[in-house]
């Protein structure tokens, strides 16, 4: 919990201070995790890239999924399976 706050304060300081971040690292296409599959990461203990046909529009991104199943479950949850402080190094 104490790196999540960590993070979003860094989030935070960084727009105050005229430098816009986005909530999530993303490509310049808008995609996140360049396309890998983020419950793979979990479920698989293995990156697994997405497919165009699983997507889902969450924080500003574009989230690609192996099946619609990995799917479902990051809608049911997304904050379960998204990289911690948007994808950004800590």
């Amino acid at each position: 919990m104490r790196y999540s706050v960590f993070g979003a304060l860094i989030l935070a300081v960084s727009a105050v201070a005229g430098n816009p971040v986005d909530a999530v690292n993303r490509d310049r296409h808008g995609v996140a995790l360049k396309g890998y599959d983020p419950v793979a990461y979990f479920e698989q203990s293995q990156p697994v890239k997405g497919l165009p046909q699983f997507t889902y529009s969450w924080m500003g991104a574009t989230w690609n999924f192996a099946s619609d199943a990995d799917l479902k479950k990051f809608q049911a949850s997304p904050e379960k399976y998204a990289p911690q402080f948007g994808g950004y190094c800590a």
